[in-house]
């Protein structure tokens, strides 16, 4: 809450006493689930010159707030009608203070920072060396490596945009990924490379200072903006309920209908939507990286093409456990558990296509259908509907983890396209491919592939290599 950052919302408290919110983090933690707590440090509730005196401004304004040129006025690089001036020591000691205070009394695990380039900004501009990241950077009880999750963007000040600039551990909001992978999914042409770039971690913007290959955090949706259910229903958004004509919210959200406009009862549509919903769900776990899934997505919620719902505390903002999509939320259980049994989709090394020391092969192959490797006028051409990535364990991995993670690659096919038979890449006489995932078939019962594999229109496929069963003679 940003009228108090050492204060928990009032809600979250049954009985009003801060015993509540330490007993629900025990209850997460018995379950095996980190918290990892929402922070907002960029601003507070008091607003610009026109708001309340509540706190900050009566203690010592021009120390807490970023002024003007003219100390009446607020530096605004939010949107909200203030900034916390980050570069006052005794501001920082405030934040860290707040921030040791979750970690110990509440016991929580980690921070998001809600547009955290304001809070890295000095007069000059971002920096990425700016003492509160450092400080937090050392702070062993509020700066527990790889719990951080700053927002690299705020709304509007210099320089606002800083993905992939923040230092490690950090691990970074990737929005790059939401959008690229909505557009690659609505057909969008020029989308293959992207997809690429997404699918290997977006490297190019992380692999950096030692980073790990984790840092990109990976979505499809978050708390702002359409639920993936709305995501394939609605072009337009729908907040009319929010009192503010229908202006607030993005306007932006690569979204689509399928179609029709918001709920239907017809049945190729709903179908068209459930399966545009399982490929971008099996993309964001295939992807190298850390996925993170709106709560409710799974069990296909929908805010009926609200895309700011932020303010309604009722029926549209709540998720709707009683209606819950079993096949999707079936299918949801088996490509998460597909993910966490299969160590190259969750590697600490980025793959760049080099050769390994431990056996010569390559870590990254991108192929077409007909299996061969991806040249550079198949990534320049703009009706490139199909791509297949071939992942190993990545070039760089020590032995004894290459080893010990016992798995050979992965085969994993995004088809924005029409049908198309797919030629499996070459392997040794001990060794198959298994058919795990088709967003086509989601029932799918896992089986040995032949040579080629048949993959669906606008559907997701992965094939992990394996033993070959060994076959006594008769």
């Amino acid at each position: 809450m940003t009228l108090g950052f050492f204060a928990p919302e009032p809600r979250y408290m049954t009985t009003g006493q801060l015993s509540d919110v330490q007993e629900m983090v025990r209850r997460f933690h018995a379950a095996g689930l980190e918290v990892i707590l929402d922070v907002v440090y960029n601003h507070t509730c008091e607003g610009n010159q026109m708001g309340p005196t509540l706190s900050f401004r009566g203690i010592d304004n021009a120390s807490y707030y970023r002024l003007a040129e003219s100390p009446r006025y607020y530096i605004d690089d939010t949107g909200t009608g203030n900034m916390l001036n980050m570069d006052h020591p005794f501001v920082m000691r405030m934040v860290m203070d707040s921030l040791r205070h979750w970690a110990t009394a509440m016991r929580v695990d980690g921070f998001r920072f809600d547009l955290a380039t304001s809070l890295g900004r000095t007069m000059r501009g971002f920096d990425r060396n700016h003492p509160f990241l450092q400080a937090l950077r050392q702070d062993p009880v509020a700066g527990a490596a790889e719990a951080d999750r700053p927002e690299p963007w705020d709304g509007r000040g210099p320089g606002g945009y800083q993905l992939g600039a923040f230092p490690a551990p950090f691990l970074e909001w990737n929005d790059k990924f939401r959008d690229q992978v909505r557009r690659y999914w609505r057909g969008d042409p020029d989308m293959t490379r992207k997809l690429a770039m997404r699918i290997s971690g977006s490297a190019l913007k992380f692999d950096h200072d030692g980073r790990a290959a984790t840092s990109s955090v990976n979505f499809l949706t978050a708390h702002d903006g359409f639920t993936l259910m709305d995501l394939v229903s609605y072009r337009e958004k729908r907040n009319e309920a929010n009192g503010e004509g229908n202006r607030d919210g993005h306007s932006h959200n690569n979204s689509d209908d399928l179609g029709i406009e918001g709920p239907t009862q017809d049945a190729a549509i709903n179908a068209a939507r459930a399966r545009r919903r399982r490929n971008m769900m099996a993309t964001l776990m295939l992807a190298q990286g850390t996925p993170m899934i709106l709560a409710g997505d799974e069990l296909g919620n929908s805010q009926r093409g609200n895309n700011n719902a932020y303010c309604q505390d009722n029926e549209t903002g709540w998720v709707d456990w009683d209606h819950a999509d079993a096949e999707f939320l079936e299918f949801c259980r088996r490509i998460v558990a597909f993910r966490r049994r299969h160590p190259i989709l969750r590697q600490k090394r980025f793959l760049h296509s080099r050769s390994r020391v431990i056996d010569g092969q390559v870590d990254l192959f991108w192929r077409r259908a007909d299996g061969e490797v991806m040249s550079e006028p198949d990534w320049n051409n703009l009706g490139q509907k199909l791509i297949a990535a071939e992942m190993r364990v990545a070039s760089g991995t020590p032995d004894y983890l290459a080893r010990a993670h016992r798995e050979d690659a992965l085969f994993a096919i995004f088809n924005v396209g029409g049908p198309d038979l797919v030629m499996l890449p070459e392997l040794p006489l001990d060794r198959c491919w298994v058919l795990h995932v088709d967003t086509a078939r989601p029932g799918l019962v896992p089986h040995r592939a032949s040579r080629a594999v048949q993959v669906a229109a606008d559907s997701v496929v992965v094939l992990a290599l394996e033993p070959q069963p060994i076959v006594p003679r008769p």
